[in-house]
């Protein structure tokens, strides 16, 4: 496994433990990350923080990376599974998603979803 790879299941680690400043610790400063609940994306650590913060009081994701591949343009396609909960422990979402993500200098500059997801729209679902 390369640098980059570890750095993606570094990721992903911080993120299923709600470790934000884990995460931040791997993100460019200027990072353009996916909002998968609007379809959308966001700008800067501040704005994933109040992201994430309005989603874990929502919903309860887990994502778990299956195989990571290095794509013509250098990022990284991650196959994760995930599941999405509700507060009270009911699955809502289990599906497969295409992640990828863009490192510049050991850190994710791009984070995008390539793949349709339900977690669009769940905010309105739950």
């Amino acid at each position: 496994m390369d640098r980059d790879e570890q750095v993606i299941h570094q990721l992903y680690n911080a993120f299923n433990a709600r470790d934000m400043q884990g995460v931040f610790a791997l993100l460019t400063d200027d990072v353009s990350w996916a909002n998968g609940m609007e379809g959308t994306h966001i700008h800067g650590k501040d704005a994933i923080r109040d992201y994430w913060t309005h989603q874990w009081s929502v919903i309860d994701p887990h994502v778990e990376p299956l195989t990571i591949a290095r794509a013509v343009d250098g990022s990284l396609v991650v196959d994760v599974h995930q599941v999405v909960k509700n507060l009270e422990g009911q699955t809502l979402i289990d599906e497969s998603v295409k992640h990828a993500f863009l490192l510049d200098g050991g850190r994710v500059r791009r984070f995008d979803i390539q793949s349709d997801t339900q977690l669009t729209g769940i905010h309105s679902a739950t």
